[in-house]
């Protein structure tokens, strides 16, 4: 018999304020302003983008450690627009807020969903990026946002060192600390 783990709701390691509620918040507290999305202290998405499409996902996931986690993310994926449209400069937040407030009318949007942007062109593949932080200057607002990345969520159950260790969860068929449970292993023989 087969005993079934149901996915608990957990936070998102390394996740402060940057959620969907938090960010949609601190964009309609500005004044309308263009909005820009930048990496790494440059400009991502040249003027004239289009918000091409507001997702609000579910994710169920089996970490290597044996435990099932659930989250949700709003990914808002960005897109090229024309060259005529990129002279006219860069969407203000007051567009963009619009554009979100028709799209939550008619989608499940989670206030704390983790908030990401979804981008890409034809010189690099679509990523959806975490968001770092708005900055607010006087004449634009810019998103700043990081490259996505990886982590092992089992993190503690696999002997990794863990921020808050107090209450590790009791997980049968789990890995365990020095197992190697979660590194590189041997191939297995199918035969």
């Amino acid at each position: 018999m087969t005993q079934t783990t149901q996915p608990t709701a957990q936070p998102i390691p390394g996740l402060t304020e940057q959620t969907t509620a938090a960010l949609i918040r601190d964009l309609r507290a500005q004044p309308q302003r263009p909005l820009e999305f930048w990496l790494n202290g440059e400009v991502l998405v040249p003027a004239g983008y289009h918000v091409t499409e507001v997702k609000a996902v579910t994710i169920e996931a089996m970490d290597c450690g044996g435990r099932a986690n659930l989250w949700r993310e709003t990914v808002i994926q960005l897109m090229n627009g024309t060259a005529a449209e990129a002279q006219a400069g860069f969407m203000t937040n007051r567009k963009f807020l619009a554009i979100y407030d028709r799209v939550v009318r008619h989608i499940p949007v989670r206030d704390g969903a983790e908030l990401r942007f979804e981008y890409g062109n034809d010189r690099a593949p679509a990523l959806q990026y975490h968001v770092s932080h708005l900055e607010s200057r006087p004449e634009r607002l810019i998103m700043h946002l990081r490259t996505p990345g990886v982590q092992c969520k089992a993190g503690e159950l696999c002997g990794l060192p863990a921020p808050d260790s107090t209450d590790a969860p009791d997980i049968t068929d789990a890995c365990e600390p020095g197992s190697g449970c979660c590194g590189p292993q041997a191939p297995i023989s199918l035969r």
